[in-house]
């Protein structure tokens, strides 16, 4: 417990004062972490549509902040490059999230295109159906992407405690973000576009 507790804690500092030193990307996070909570509660109401807010609303915003607005190159507060952080990122890194997001783009046209995706499910025959369809399809690529990147980092780290470390991390990632960015609007405000991070710097 001890091993799992240490490597979260970790996690979360290594992703905060890595990824998310613009503040825009720290308000994109407050965004999608309290809709990301909405579909907490709506999965035990509507699987399709905590999915569709999971991914259109909550995992759009959280990954344009990275893609648009979080600084790359050399990162001067951590004097690291990007292509350590890169490296060493246990989750998600830039091109991995580039092949997930490839595949949560080409679902709802596989769909539309191929309604019964060869005959795995009844086809949907109208918009509604077809919406439904699409929500249970991200919803499986999500906790399959969980998984699989759990089962890597198993295999990799030869202990499946970083994979669970991990997964816990980012199902708890919501009240954690909201917790650390809801100042982050406030900041913004002021103009300040990127956090200074003093407690890194203090590091």
């Amino acid at each position: 417990m001890k091993n799992f507790l240490e490597l979260l804690a970790i996690q979360r500092w290594d992703d905060h004062r890595f990824y998310h030193q613009s503040r825009i990307n720290q308000t994109l996070h407050l965004i999608s972490a309290i809709s990301f909570l909405c579909a907490y509660a709506l999965l035990f109401v509507d699987p399709a549509t905590a999915a569709l807010v999971a991914w259109g609303v909550s995992m759009t915003t959280r990954q344009a902040g990275h893609f648009f607005f979080e600084p790359r190159g050399f990162d001067q507060i951590n004097q690291v490059s990007d292509e350590y952080k890169e490296e060493v990122k246990v989750g998600y890194n830039m091109r991995r999230k580039v092949v997930l997001l490839s595949v949560w783009g080409l679902l709802p046209l596989a769909l539309w295109f191929f309604p019964s995706m060869g005959g795995l499910i009844e086809p949907a025959t109208d918009t509604k159906g077809w919406l439904h369809d699409v929500g249970m399809a991200w919803l499986s690529l999500g906790v399959t992407a969980v998984l699989l990147r759990v089962l890597q980092l198993w295999v990799k780290e030869r202990s499946l405690v970083p994979g669970i470390a991990w997964a816990t991390k980012i199902i708890t990632d919501p009240v954690w973000d909201i917790l650390q960015y809801y100042k982050a609007p406030f900041y913004l405000l002021k103009g300040e576009l990127l956090d200074p991070m003093p407690e890194v710097r203090r590091g």
